[in-house]
């Protein structure tokens, strides 16, 4: 069992090794019972018996051990991902941590399986992942591979992100100075730029799908995350324009969904994405959304015809008034009324006169306070420790290089 090796060399050495025993039995007990010979025979069938359960064993721990190390190399020569904690889960999909076997750095991976979608609708997601995969702003999640398994499960691995999320960071820390939320929406508006400037609507904007995360020696680097609703825009019949939607129903988070796309418009354009970032902005901001309610209908009613409250009077710490106002025209009825590109907001964005900037020391200091409080705080049991199976993903080798 010690010594990896194939079932059927495990049980001839195990055999070999306990023949002698049964021998000494015989022997031993012939001496011990000269007066009764089947007392002998019982005490060699015991011998035998329990050598016979010995290799058994044997055999099929050797089995179970040599079969993972073969499937360990077959990881290692055919680049799959061996997954390790779930860190996620939404409606489209679970996200793994995961491990390549080749690859050093840490790797995110999303499931999409068939039972939470149709064949189609992963068909066209597949389309939206090789769309998104051509985004390369710093700004905007890393995507390495996709594919689907044998299974039939279609996947995508992307750059792993250790940090939190919008949403994370207000619920544990509470509104955030004008500074910082500057800093932030400056970034997700570059990402948001050159997505829009290829013609892709993110569609889902919300302090969920913002990561906020320290790179390359660089604190509050924020991350967009799943372009799981993303829409391609293309010229009118053009087959490849594609979107997620459920059963051609509303697509986006209800506390973050621009009037247009609520009246269920044709065309949602890139101030759409504009909406919901002005509305992650009054979030950081206030602690809360732009408009509570207590059902999803009210909160869409919100969002047709009632207007926001300006931030200010929704916090009691000091709130920028040129931010304010950049917020409330993200947050106009009208996508006229707003401003018209990514690029143009966060320029007037990083023009803001903020009167206590975020600083790179300031920024440095709060994620040191916050390694220290997430040290302290009980680590999450993993799979590995509860006996939960850990899959393994495997590639259709034959179905990547025919595609």
């Amino acid at each position: 069992m010690a010594v990896p090796s194939t079932p059927g060399r495990s049980a001839w050495i195990s055999a070999a090794a306990l023949a002698p025993l049964v021998v000494v039995s015989g022997v031993g007990g012939a001496r011990m019972h000269l007066a009764d010979a089947s007392m002998t025979a019982v005490h060699v069938i015991q011998t035998a018996a329990w050598a016979g359960v010995t290799i058994a064993v044997t055999v099929v721990a050797s089995q179970i051990i040599f079969g993972l190390r073969v499937e360990a190399a077959q990881i290692k020569r055919l680049g799959q991902y061996t997954l390790e904690e779930r860190i996620g889960e939404g409606g489209m999909g679970v996200v793994y941590r995961a491990r390549h076997g080749m690859l050093l750095r840490p790797t995110a991976v999303k499931l999409l399986p068939p039972e939470k979608a149709g064949e189609e609708s992963i068909r066209r997601f597949e389309r939206e992942v090789q769309l998104t995969a051509q985004l390369s702003h710093p700004s905007t999640i890393a995507i390495f591979d996709y594919g689907r398994t044998p299974d039939g499960v279609f996947y995508y691995a992307m750059e792993y992100l250790e940090g939190l999320t919008l949403e994370q960071l207000v619920r544990e820390d509470g509104p955030q100075p004008a500074g910082r939320v500057i800093h932030i929406l400056v970034q997700v508006c570059g990402a948001l730029a050159e997505a829009h400037g290829i013609g892709l609507i993110h569609r889902d904007i919300k302090p969920a799908n913002i990561i906020l995360a320290e790179r390359g020696g660089l604190p509050d680097v924020a991350k967009v995350v799943d372009f799981g609703l993303v829409k391609h825009i293309a010229p009118a019949g053009d087959e490849t324009t594609l979107a997620v939607t459920a059963a051609n129903g509303l697509t986006g988070t209800p506390h973050y969904l621009a009037p247009e796309a609520i009246r269920g418009e044709q065309f949602v354009d890139a101030r759409s994405d504009l909406y919901a970032l002005g509305a992650v902005g009054y979030y950081l901001l206030t602690g809360t959304p732009v408009f509570e309610a207590d059902s999803i209908v009210e909160i869409f009613a919100h969002h047709l015809h009632t207007p926001p409250v300006p931030p200010s009077q929704r916090t009691d710490r000091p709130v920028l008034e040129s931010l304010e106002r950049l917020i409330m025209a993200c947050l106009a009825k009208n996508p006229a009324d707003r401003p018209q590109d990514a690029r143009t907001l966060g320029r007037l964005l990083a023009y803001c006169p903020c009167i206590v900037p975020w600083t790179t020391d300031q920024a440095a200091s709060w994620w040191e306070g916050y390694r220290a409080r997430k040290a302290r705080a009980p680590r999450p049991t993993r799979p590995a420790e509860t006996g939960e199976d850990v899959p393994t993903l495997a590639i259709d080798l034959a179905e990547r290089i025919g595609r």
